[in-house]
């Protein structure tokens, strides 16, 4: 009796383990329609980061504060980590990646912004000097193929900005892909949850205090459509994905959990079809299966 209640609490953990992780792939996804949707008002990235940031910090304070006393004690370097980690991967990710969204579409960013197990493979490649086999190697050449596939048809498309918006979204996904090559030791020490609300926290506050050496107060003053679109993004595209990614993670491990995040870039480029009327061409469908394709093939490598 035992082993059957204990069967069915595994069973119940690994789908509450899969529905956090699809909440959190759909979730991240939506951003880039939340953006290119608050684009269409004049506002600029600075400014939608800040008010983002600004409603999601609160959540992000109070997860930071609940259950302290019974966490393990932060060190000097775990404080240094979270300050460093938070800025780099979620600030100044967040930061390209909305001004990319200026320029490019919700479909291409996302696959670019998928790339970054990729180069999370190459840092490690080159900063631990990890062996690179001949399936790795093959995998990144069909993600970045996939890339230049969809990179074609929004270049036919004449999109303006398309290589500069290209660029700042690849940084983007670089900065990500450091963040998570350094964030290791750090969420093994603090627990995965901790170190999402002290990240986060420090990138909100930076987000804001970036528009308030920057803009004045006035810019504030937006439509009632672009305060809504920064609500939506802040709870739907920010505090619950993220946390519903650490929940995942607890419950059935980085791996699957990535593997489920797979089907982000084509929620977004569906999302997209739906919500922004982005073209959805057979080019475009092709080059997002070969960086799936791809991004699998570096997440479920046998490690040797």
């Amino acid at each position: 009796m035992t082993n059957l209640f204990k069967g069915l609490f595994d069973s119940r953990q690994h789908m509450l383990g899969v529905a956090f992780a699809l909440l959190s792939a759909i979730g991240f996804s939506a951003k880039a329609i939340f953006v290119k949707l608050a684009y269409v008002e004049p506002v600029d990235a600075v400014t939608l980061l800040a008010l983002r940031m600004a409603f999601s910090v609160p959540f992000f304070v109070f997860a930071m504060f609940h259950g302290q006393a019974q966490a393990t004690p932060m060190t000097r370097r775990d404080w240094l980590a979270v300050l460093l980690l938070g800025l780099v991967g979620y600030y100044l990710a967040s930061y390209l990646d909305f001004l990319g969204l200026q320029y490019i579409s919700a479909g291409l960013e996302r696959l670019i912004l998928f790339l970054y197990p990729t180069m999370v493979v190459l840092i490690s490649a080159l900063v631990f000097r990890e062996h690179i086999g001949r399936t790795v190697i093959l995998a990144l050449l069909l993600s970045y193929v996939g890339i230049a596939l969809v990179f074609v048809h929004d270049f036919h498309s004449a999109v303006d900005g398309l290589f500069l918006g290209s660029s700042l979204v690849f940084a983007s996904a670089l900065a990500y892909a450091i963040y998570l090559v350094g964030a290791g030791h750090t969420i093994a020490r603090i627990g995965s949850m901790r170190f999402t609300a002290y990240a986060m926290t420090v990138a909100c506050l930076a987000c804001i205090a970036q528009f308030l050496l920057t803009h004045p107060l006035d810019e504030l003053q937006q439509s009632s459509r672009v305060y809504a679109l920064s609500i939506g993004m802040a709870l739907f595209s920010t505090v619950l994905p993220a946390f519903a990614l650490a929940a995942a993670m607890r419950r059935i491990g980085s791996m699957q959990t990535s593997m489920i995040g797979a089907l982000g870039p084509v929620a977004t480029i569906y999302l997209a079809y739906v919500f922004l009327d982005e073209q959805l061409s057979l080019i475009q469908l092709v080059g997002s299966v070969l960086v799936l394709i791809g991004v699998m093939m570096i997440s479920l490598r046998k490690k040797g």
